[in-house]
Order: structure tokens, then C-alpha cells, then sequence
């Protein structure tokens, strides 16, 4: 990837702001794991961290319980994922009214990935929302969320083209959405050229770009398939032979992290989402790089109470 020779503009201060996306834990060690990872980037104080919904809902009660949990025992925003699948109206409705019980007032609005996993056709549930953009609608009328929605700057596997795709990101704005998180990329080109075509069809809110610092190359490469992101030669050359040399990959993998997101803000970004697969070093580090440091500690309150 080269560097970009355009500077933003340095008239005025433009603060960095970095979101976190997290998985629910599915045994007690990855739940160990995780918040020992929220535990580190908490000083950091993001804008929201948010909590992944696995496919079908299958993950609705790890998921509930990590954000109430973030809400009892952090000063974390937390920003809980929501899809469509396999549930109707009334019990998605359900979901949405126990978030804001709990002190919730940000959803990740998605549609979700048939049960069966990504490939398999998408069906309604005869009772639920059959859209994000009406799942968006539904999340709005129970109370005052703000609401994140997905973009993808390489479209959506399904889409039939990306202005199709745009076309769909539009009806989620008509229907209440407050911004959109981007699908990850590897290329800032990519990311940068979608803004212009977002922006050109007439949507304003916000586009954050999507980051995935690559832990493990190759499992980083299958998920790009599955999800139709695109993964550029250069990148498979730089961590070419490093299979089982884990010191050298992270010194590259942080390298190549740092590099896109330093981009972006010489692009005038100046809003970041990282995927973080439950892991803190990467993350810390590039946040570090841009310039984060970390604040009083979140999680004092809870240790106090323990």
C-alpha cells in the first residue's frame, strides 16, 4: 500500500476517535480473554465499543450479558448488535426494550447471516423485520437509541452492484440510521472512492472505516472471502513465510495496521472502528500511533466493589 501524498488540512484541531468491537465469549477462558481486553483499551475511552451477534441470533443472551454487564461495571458506551434473523417482531422488539432496561442507548442494526452461515439464502422470519432499514424503523419507535448500520465499500456479497448496494444503505438513512460502519479493507482507495459515492448520492451521516489489524494472515484471508472484502498480493507478501514465526508477524502485522490508519488521517479520517477478535495488543498499539493515551483507569469502580 503507498503512502498518500495528499495532507489533510491542519486548520483546526480534529480529534481522533476510535470504536472497538468485541466478541461474546463462548467459554470461560475466551471470557478471560475478553475482559482482559476490554481491561486494557478502556483507559483509552473509546467513543462505544460494540458486541458482535452471531449468526441466527445464536448468540443473544452472551451477547445481552456482556453489554449489561459493560453498563454495571465500566464507564464504556456499549453498543449492542442486532439482526433480523430467525426471530419475529414482537421478539426482537423484546431484545430492544430489555437494552434500554438495562441502560443501553446504541445498537448495531444489521441484518444478519442466515443460520446456516454466509452462502445460504436469506429469509425472513414470517413475523419479523424482513430489512434493516425496517429493523432500523423498529429500534426508533421503542426509544431514543442511536443507531449504527453496516456499508460496504466493496458491496455486499448479495448485492448486484454497488450502487444497488448504496441504494439499500440509503433506505437504512431514510429510516433513522445515525452512521454507518464500513465493512474492513485492506485497500484506503477503496474505502476513499466508496465516500465519494456515498456522498454523491445524497447520504451524510457519518462512514467509519472498518479496520481489521490482521493477528493471523491466513484466517484473516478466509474471512475476506466470505465477506467479499478484497485481500491486495502486497499483503500476502508481507507476511509470506511467517506462518509459524508468531514474534515477526506481529511486528509486521502491527506495521501494516499502523501504515493504513496513518493514511486515513492524512486523508482528514478522523474516526476509526477496529475489529478487534477480543485482542488488545494491536489495537492498543495503533491507537497509541494515533496518538491515544491512556485516561483513569474504567474498570476502578468495579475492582472497588469486588
Amino acid at each position: 500500500m503507498r503512502r498518500s501524498t495528499h495532507r489533510a488540512s491542519r486548520d483546526g484541531y480534529h480529534p481522533i476517535r476510535v470504536s472497538i468491537e468485541f466478541f461474546p465469549p463462548k467459554t470461560d477462558e475466551m471470557e478471560k480473554i475478553l475482559w482482559a481486553s476490554i481491561e486494557r483499551l478502556a483507559p483509552l475511552q473509546p467513543s462505544f465499543v460494540s458486541v458482535t451477534y452471531g449468526a441466527g441470533g445464536s448468540t443473544r443472551e452472551r451477547t445481552h450479558n456482556t453489554v449489561a454487564r459493560m453498563v454495571r461495571e465500566t464507564g464504556l458506551k456499549p453498543a449492542a448488535h442486532l439482526t433480523c434473523v430467525d426471530a419475529s417482531r414482537e421478539e426482537i422488539d423484546a431484545v430492544v426494550q430489555s437494552y434500554w432496561d438495562a441502560g443501553v442507548r446504541h445498537i448495531v442494526a444489521l441484518r444478519g447471516d442466515p443460520a446456516e452461515g454466509v452462502g445460504h439464502a436469506y429469509r425472513p422470519h414470517p413475523e419479523g423485520y424482513a430489512s434493516t432499514a425496517e429493523l432500523v424503523e423498529g429500534i426508533k419507535r421503542i426509544g431514543d437509541f442511536k443507531v449504527s448500520v453496516s456499508a460496504y465499500p466493496e458491496k455486499h456479497p448479495e448485492a448486484a452492484s454497488l450502487d444497488a448496494d448504496i441504494d439499500a444503505l440509503k433506505a437504512k438513512v431514510d429510516a433513522g440510521a445515525d452512521q454507518a460502519i464500513t465493512q474492513f479493507f485492506f485497500e484506503n482507495e477503496i474505502y476513499l472512492r466508496y465516500l465519494e459515492k456515498v456522498r454523491a448520492a445524497g447520504i451524510t451521516i457519518p462512514i467509519i472505516p472498518g479496520i481489521l489489524p490482521v493477528q493471523n494472515f491466513k484466517q484473516a484471508a478466509n474471512f475476506a472471502r466470505r465477506t467479499g472484502a478484497s485481500v491486495p498480493y502486497w499483503l500476502a507478501a508481507r507476511f509470506e513465510g511467517l506462518e509459524t514465526d508468531v514474534e515477526t508477524r506481529r511486528l509486521v502485522a502491527a506495521a501494516v495496521a499502523a501504515e493504513q490508519v496513518l493514511d486515513l488521517v492524512d486523508e482528514g479520517v478522523n474516526d476509526f472502528h477496529f475489529y478487534s477478535m477480543n485482542r488488545s495488543d494491536l489495537v492498543y498499539a495503533i491507537c497509541h500511533l494515533l496518538g491515544l493515551r491512556a485516561q483513569a483507569p474504567k474498570l476502578a469502580a468495579a475492582k472497588a466493589a469486588a
